[in-house]
């Protein structure tokens, strides 16, 4: 019994970003929490069970996200930095033959000299490139079938060591932390060591502040607990 409560409490955790994040920063009450959940644990069980188990069980839930957990990913974020670019236009379409074609002349033209990124769907194709660009692409390069445009958009990017790429949580740290201040992410793309996170202009300032937050957070996490720790940690496993 305690077993399977104490598998499907984890798996709610790990799909509640708020208590994740509450755990981790030391606020989350575990009775609380428990009795948030202990309706969906019963509904999943499909038979009633004891407020402790849950409890036991969201205690046992929150060693996995106590700060030396994260120090992989702390390490990979502190060594993260932030650059701008402003001025950023949008256009999705439907992904039809001729704009696929459309699309690959474009690159050709542009892709050299000016920032322009393409996001691929099964069904649409999105361009995120200089606003400047903007009237030459739709007189010298129509994409048919379009289903949004935008200007004044803002490109965040990310930059992070090699290490990220095989490091897990974070690039679910840099949304997370976006998400919880209530901003809207336009786009998003991983090149490698790169994200880049589309914003509106207006959300510019507020996600800027939540990411140097989070960085900063991650370098005084490494400062005070260290690698030593970290090797501690794994050596436990």
């Amino acid at each position: 019994m305690a077993t399977s409560i104490s598998r499907i409490v984890q798996e709610l955790i790990d799909k509640d970003i708020s208590i994740q994040h509450a755990l981790e920063k030391g606020y989350g009450n575990y009775s609380a929490i428990a009795r948030m959940l202990k309706p969906m644990v019963e509904e999943m069980l499909n038979r009633k069970v004891k407020l402790e188990s849950v409890i036991t069980a969201v205690k046992r839930a929150s060693v996995t996200y106590k700060p030396t957990y994260y120090l992989d990913a702390a390490s990979v974020i502190a060594e993260s930095t932030i650059n701008l670019r402003t001025d950023i236009a949008k256009i999705s379409a439907e992904k039809t033959r001729k704009n696929i074609e459309t699309v690959r002349r474009m690159m050709t033209v542009f892709a050299h000299d000016e920032y322009m990124q393409v996001i691929e769907g099964m069904k649409t194709i999105t361009l995120l490139f200089d606003q400047k660009l903007a009237e030459k692409i739709r007189t010298n390069f129509p994409l048919e079938n379009v289903i949004e445009e935008k200007d004044n958009l803002v490109a965040i990017i990310i930059t992070s060591p090699q290490k990220i790429v095989e490091t897990p949580y974070c690039i679910t740290s840099f949304y997370s932390t976006i998400s919880r201040r209530h901003i809207n992410i336009e786009e998003t793309l991983s090149c490698s060591t790169e994200t880049i996170i589309v914003l509106q202009l207006r959300d510019t300032s507020e996600a800027l502040d939540a990411l140097t937050n989070l960085i900063s957070e991650a370098r005084k996490m490494v400062e005070k607990l260290g690698p030593g720790q970290n090797q501690n940690r794994k050596a436990k496993k």
